[in-house]
């Protein structure tokens, strides 16, 4: 499948700061280009990966405006992030916004002598229904638990109570922030990962765009790991923010399929 995004990242920087991007697709062989420029003028960008092929992109930035774009374009399969056994254990552990052992009595509740295929549906199905996607209705510190008590959130939000709920019932689940082609109101986006019957397959409980366009971004324990931006040294504020992805076909999802990123 041919798929292209895009984003477009204005920044107001106070003081010397570096900036530490995520908005580069994960993957090889990609037609692609990266510029930050400072008043017009190029700033270098050195390239980070860490073990799931998150690609980090780290920029010493003066004072004034930072303008950051980035275009992707491929059209094939994007590598999967593989497991070990260490991640195994690392993505059944609770983490900053999934407090998965505080879930636990609710999730056994809710799910339990479900597995697999129709455990991801069930899981999936409960959050969608349970939440209201409600633009700006949620902090930048509110995990999965407080995500269930006012019933609404963003996409992080609805990904985040998701992974808290497979750990809690012993199966290993992660965050991915991804371009997503169809995505209404377009941004960045983020959905759930879990591993089952020896794959990772996809779960987004907002049913906002076809799983099967998804762009890996970044992979991680939540939006800890995945955020698009962050900082160290002088302030940083986002002047403006443009998002786009597009793919040659929206095919139908549906929450009962398997589906892979990729």
């Amino acid at each position: 499948m041919k798929r292209s995004a895009f984003s477009h990242l204005e920044l107001d920087v106070a003081a010397p700061a570096q900036l530490i991007l995520s908005v580069a697709v994960a993957g090889h062989d990609l037609t692609e280009l990266l510029t930050v420029t400072h008043n017009g003028t190029t700033l270098s960008a050195h390239e980070v990966q860490d073990q799931h092929g998150t690609r980090l992109h780290v920029v010493d930035a003066p004072a004034g405006r930072v303008v950051v774009d980035y275009t992707v374009e491929f059209d094939g399969v994007l590598p999967a992030a593989e497991i070990t056994e260490l991640d195994e254990v690392r993505y059944l552990r609770p983490s900053r916004y999934c407090e998965s052992d505080t879930l636990g009595p609710t999730a056994r509740n809710l799910f339990q002598g479900l597995h697999g295929r129709d455990l991801l549906a069930a899981v999936s199905s409960w959050v969608g229904q349970q939440l209201y996607y409600v633009t700006g209705s949620s902090g930048p510190t509110d995990g999965a638990v407080a995500t269930m008590l006012s019933r609404q959130g963003v996409c992080r939000d609805f990904a985040h109570l998701v992974v808290a709920l497979l750990r809690a019932l012993d199966v290993p689940a992660r965050l991915v922030s991804v371009y997503a082609a169809g995505l209404y109101p377009m941004d960045f986006h983020a959905v759930a990962e879990a591993f089952v019957d020896g794959d990772w397959y996809a779960v987004d409980a907002t049913t906002l765009a076809p799983r099967q366009t998804l762009m890996r971004i970044a992979t991680g324990r939540d939006a800890s790991d995945t955020a698009f931006l962050s900082t160290r040294g002088g302030a940083v504020t986002i002047h403006q923010m443009e998002i786009g992805a597009v793919a040659e076909e929206l095919p139908r999802d549906d929450v009962t399929l398997m589906v892979k990123l990729g």
